[in-house]
């Protein structure tokens, strides 16, 4: 009995994009100087930005800084059963006092739909106080199937 031939494949732009919307959990990946880190993180996708919050900390200080990332979120269903895409793009705080107040309405409002209780009294975590944005600069996705 011959396995089976795997193969793997590139997503295209609206398969990506559809893959980003359903997913919720992803990682973000940052450097500085010489050293590069990663951390899992909540968001929402909204058209050309993926949305979350977060709060004070290293990932912040650095980003604030150095705002270029790549964001990965990954569906695996087995060894040579998955998909992955990764963004590429840059990070903003979206603060209505200091940038633009449409960006982070719309972006709240995104978030909303998926926490209702985000930013408000019923928030299942009211420490995760900054709200963020990666802008989508460029997206790829690959997946494998036998």
């Amino acid at each position: 009995m011959t396995a089976a031939p795997l193969r793997f494949a590139d997503l295209d732009e609206r398969s990506s994009r559809a893959f980003l919307a359903r997913n919720h959990v992803g990682r973000i990946a940052y450097s500085l100087h010489d050293q590069i880190d990663i951390q899992p993180i909540h968001y929402v996708y909204d058209d050309q930005w993926l949305v979350g919050r977060t709060q004070v900390g290293s990932k912040l200080a650095i980003l604030a800084h150095h705002p270029w990332c790549a964001f990965e979120v990954d569906e695996v269903r087995g060894l040579f059963e998955w998909d992955s895409v990764v963004v590429h793009g840059s990070f903003s705080i979206l603060d209505p006092e200091t940038a633009s107040v449409d960006r982070y309405t719309r972006a709240l409002a995104k978030l909303r739909d998926f926490i209702p209780g985000a930013l408000s009294d019923d928030d299942p975590t009211p420490h995760r106080l900054i709200l963020f944005g990666v802008h989508i600069d460029s997206i790829a996705g690959r997946s494998a199937r036998v």
